[in-house]
């Protein structure tokens, strides 16, 4: 059986954690990570208030292990979802995209563990005085939101875990037990992995968007919109507006006109791969199948024993 600080803070078997990724976390998604013995988070940052509620019902329904929801902080509604939260009593919450003391002192005095996303040392120990349980080290690689630093994960990680007394999550470009076993080594206490689950069956997103995820090649994600909020795309017709558009210095107002409204929505839950926004990871380009959860993660974890056990010589 293996143990160390994260499988205990969150009482699972594995320390696998699942990205809270927009468009793609819903509640078959979260609970067949929890009931894999990683933990399967719910992504809220795409869900009204009273669509997270029915997420949270159905996952609890669905699972008896522990699962948590994943907030962006940037987003509307988000004091709606953190009462729903505290209703539903969902034992874990992960925060991203802003300050980790907003939320959490409350969140704890509910009994929930609070883990913050960073993207460096600094933003580490910010999260560690707000009273977070831990925190997620994200790298440059990473899909979606990223942070302005463009720090990698190798250097990172070690990084982080040099700076905290909390116990660290490495994310960004795992997607496999080398690598997680590699982050691990780094002194991450566990991973957290995107990419990996959207090429699942029980990811929300549709079929197109998985497909290219799982065609995509070196060099086909790019982090854009740094103006706004860095977020790494699939290079695309919608794409290629917003490179154009930076190239020749647009203002944060044309940057909004040209993100508008649902372009998330568009292309990752409905498929359009020419206007939509399609959010992923560099280690998509590692990524060949579509899997059940299940197997996804027993590859994973086999892989890793392997490794830990036989070293590469």
């Amino acid at each position: 059986m293996f143990s160390n600080s994260i499988t205990k803070l969150f009482n699972i078997e594995k320390p696998i954690i699942q990205g809270g990724m927009i468009w793609a976390s819903g509640w078959r998604l979260a609970s067949a990570v929890s009931n894999a013995g990683g933990l399967g988070l719910i992504g809220s940052g795409s869900m009204y208030p009273e669509v997270l509620k029915e997420h949270i019902q159905k996952c609890k329904a669905a699972t008896d292990k522990p699962f948590g929801v994943n907030i962006p902080l940037l987003y509307p509604d988000i004091d709606k979802h953190v009462q729903t939260i505290i209703d539903e009593k969902v034992p874990i919450v992960f925060s991203s995209a802003g300050n980790p003391k907003t939320y959490t002192s409350l969140l704890k005095q509910h009994g929930i563990k609070v883990v913050h996303v960073v993207s460096s040392s600094k933003f580490a120990l910010k999260a560690q005085e707000a009273g977070c349980d831990a925190v997620v080290a994200e790298g440059f690689e990473a899909g979606g939101h990223n942070g302005r630093e463009e720090t990698t994960s190798m250097v990172l990680i070690p990084s982080v875990c040099k700076s905290v007394n909390i116990p660290v999550i490495a994310a960004g470009g795992i997607a496999t037990g080398r690598q997680m076993l590699a982050a691990m080594i780094l002194g991450a206490s566990g991973v957290q992995m995107g990419s990996r689950f959207v090429a699942s069956e029980e990811a929300s997103s549709h079929i197109n968007f998985k497909n290219t995820v799982i065609n995509a090649s070196e060099g086909d994600t790019v982090l854009s919109l740094k103006k706004l909020t860095p977020v790494r795309l699939i290079k695309n017709k919608f794409f290629n507006e917003v490179n154009e558009a930076e190239q020749r210095g647009a203002s944060i107002e044309e940057l909004n006109k040209i993100l508008g409204r649902g372009r998330s929505k568009k292309g990752m839950f409905e498929g359009d791969l020419e206007e939509g926004e399609l959010e992923i990871g560099q280690v998509s380009a590692m990524l060949s199948k579509i899997q059940p959860v299940f197997e996804i993660i027993d590859e994973i974890w086999a892989e890793f024993q392997h490794y830990l056990n036989h070293p590469l010589k």
